[in-house]
């Protein structure tokens, strides 16, 4: 452990950690709606399939250079508000912004701008939040606090999916927008915006961040935050990597090619084997958009659940073995997918997507957290971003070269792909050398 974790903290109560959390409820809302509607969307203005994925490139790109660059400079600022929050903040205006605008694209070319502008102000939020955790919770407390943010993520994933079915008893689901897109889409995206501003206010309001010890504040006057110093702290914190780091870069390969892939191409994977359609503007294509988000709800109230559930086993069996076990029964899921010909089968499916999920949302950052340097938490939890985004540029450039030659221009059988994957990167959790749980330190209770 280093210094500022062998600084006695505060420890808080299950109350403040979920309180400290709850922005993370409006950060994943924000998130669940571009999973769930961005690939009807790009349908809804025309998109080809083969190509779509380019479409989406906004995601991968933003997080590559955003993330490390946001996290470096975290790590070395100091303002009366703290090191974290004024990216919280800034993160948030331009995710509410973006999201008002979204339902409005007249043309892919707009709808895709906005995408980019929208994922910039989730990346500038997600690292310093992830790194506000790390910071402010005692080591032992460090899995439930990751873990209350895997389950903040399934319960606002699983109202975003439902969000446009629970708007259709106020209004119907073919009531559109002059851009084909409907009407309970842009009303969703409207409740995400408020969403994403509030919620982060509340957190940094009610959980406010430690100040910085006289040693920190000397670190940070003796480095001083400039582009040239963050660009060195950047390179170095990447040489200097710990080895279960690295180690985790195979298993998070495997994983977020096969979950980005799964969020392309889910609707139209449901549209084909359950409605018989490949015509994003026919009737029953908006029906296997409204279904394949009921079943992302679904998978995320799981996940949200899973997520509770996780807390005390991976506290007794470790990190690196569970997650392992959910990846595997992720993987199973997307194998099985195609074979779903009803809804209800689809449903049952979805009970190993969300024990995945919770996984990848949770897991892998416990296992970072107990690996890294404390004043190097926002730094490294940037840099471990490019294992998410790294993967995802490599799914939105390949997928299109390999679509129809390699997988039938068949969405099903992207998500058999997207199977073999998560059991592959199953088998690479188990060789990471993390997962181990640091050494209970005492400090003082508080509410």
């Amino acid at each position: 452990m280093g210094q500022a974790d062998m600084i006695d903290k505060p420890r808080l109560s299950l109350l403040r950690i979920i309180e400290m959390n709850i922005g993370f409820f409006g950060l994943q809302f924000s998130f669940g709606l571009q999973q769930a509607n961005m690939g009807p969307i790009y349908g809804f203005l025309g998109a080809d399939e083969a190509t779509m994925p380019l479409l989406w490139l906004a995601g991968p790109m933003t997080g590559l250079l955003i993330q490390p660059i946001v996290g470096a400079m975290s790590d070395r600022t100091n303002t009366r508000m703290g090191r974290r929050t004024p990216y919280f903040l800034i993160g948030a205006v331009i995710c509410t912004l973006s999201l008002f605008a979204m339902p409005y694209s007249s043309t892919l070319w707009m709808a895709a701008s906005l995408l980019w502008i929208l994922d910039a102000g989730n990346n500038i939020t997600m690292e310093p939040y992830r790194a506000y955790v790390a910071d402010r919770l005692a080591p032992d407390q460090r899995s439930t606090g990751f873990l209350t943010q895997s389950a903040f993520t399934g319960l606002a994933q699983t109202l975003s999916y439902l969000a446009p079915s629970l708007l259709t008893a106020v209004v119907a689901r073919d009531v559109l927008d002059a851009n084909g897109i409907p009407v309970i889409v842009r009303i969703a995206f409207i409740i995400g915006a408020i969403l994403s501003i509030s919620t982060i206010v509340w957190s940094v309001f009610r959980v406010r961040e430690l100040p910085l010890s006289p040693e920190e504040e000397a670190d940070l006057v003796a480095k001083p935050l400039t582009i040239r110093s963050t660009f060195a702290e950047i390179g170095a914190a990447i040489r200097e990597m710990p080895r279960p780091m690295r180690q985790l870069a195979g298993a998070m390969l495997c994983q977020w090619y096969a979950m980005f892939a799964y969020w392309q191409y889910i609707t139209f994977a449901v549209g084909r084997s359950i409605y018989n359609t490949s015509d994003p503007a026919s009737t029953a294509f908006r029906e296997a958009t409204l279904t394949a988000q009921q079943a992302g709800a679904f998978y995320n109230f799981i996940a949200f659940l899973g997520a509770l559930v996780l807390i005390p086993v991976v506290k007794r069996f470790g990190a690196r073995h569970v997650h392992a076990v959910c990846l595997a029964a992720s993987g199973a899921a997307m194998l099985m997918i195609p074979g779903a010909s009803t809804p209800a089968a689809l449903f049952v499916l979805m009970l190993g997507i969300g024990i995945g999920w919770a996984g990848m949302m949770g897991n892998t950052y416990v296992m970072l957290a107990d690996c890294i340097p404390p004043a190097r938490n926002g730094i490294y939890m940037g840099i471990f971003n490019l294992f998410i985004v790294i993967p995802m540029l490599i799914q939105t450039l390949t997928m299109p070269l390999i679509y129809r030659p390699l997988l039938g221009g068949d969405p099903r059988h992207v998500l058999m792909l997207g199977g073999v994957l998560m059991l592959a990167g199953a088998l690479a959790t188990l060789l990471v050398d993390a997962g181990h749980r640091q050494p209970r330190t005492q400090g003082l209770a508080t509410s």
